[in-house]
């Protein structure tokens, strides 16, 4: 492994670009998922969403009845 002492000893140096010259070719392709063309949404689409918003709505009214019930308010 090299390490930066060896690279002190040995006398080499980095080898940098002059300021002139052309920096390096971009990407053909942007990064990332920004350029992806979306897809039709579909009935599973539609049913994967609703789960995610009403299923967590139903457990927590479903969570505080629980809770009202072991603690004994819930004649309340």
């Amino acid at each position: 492994m090299t390490t930066a002492n060896d690279i002190i000893e040995s006398g080499r140096s980095a080898r940098l670009r002059p300021a002139g010259n052309a920096a390096v070719k971009p990407a053909q392709q942007p990064a990332g998922p920004f350029e992806v063309a979306a897809a039709k949404p579909s009935a599973r689409d539609a049913l994967v969403t609703g789960l995610l918003v009403i299923y967590p709505a139903f457990a927590a009214v479903a969570a505080i009845l629980a809770g009202l019930f072991l603690a004994g308010a819930s004649s309340v």
